[in-house]
């Protein structure tokens, strides 16, 4: 695989993916406290688990996805939006290799000049 052919972008699955990781993290802090015994419900792993299969899907599977899944399952953790902390980061990577692909492009053409 070369660097011409490789093409990252933010596109509708990182939104989604954005989207997803938010409204997840709302359920969590907001819906599932007040209806639901909180973090220790199996509803909210489920969440989770559903979340995580939704998140490899859309953006692939990342690092970031692994600490986050895990640390959603520990109670009282709930409380910092992981899932929404890890799709910025995903996000932050691909941007910056997008800089780097098209960085590397740039330099070629100048070479090849």
């Amino acid at each position: 695989m070369t660097s011409d052919s490789l093409k990252i972008s933010p596109g509708i699955s990182m939104k989604a993916a954005i989207l997803l990781a938010v409204l997840a993290d709302i359920v969590q802090l907001v819906v599932f406290p007040l209806f639901i015994t909180g973090a220790a419900s199996p509803a909210d792993d489920v969440l989770d688990v559903a979340v995580g299969a939704a998140m490899v899907s859309l953006l692939g599977l990342h690092w970031e996805f692994l600490p986050t899944f895990a640390a959603k399952l520990l109670p009282g953790v709930d409380l910092v939006p992981f899932w929404t902390l890890a799709v910025a980061n995903v996000y932050r990577k691909q941007k910056r290799l997008v800089v780097a692909v098209e960085a590397s492009r740039e330099q070629k053409r100048a070479q090849n000049s």
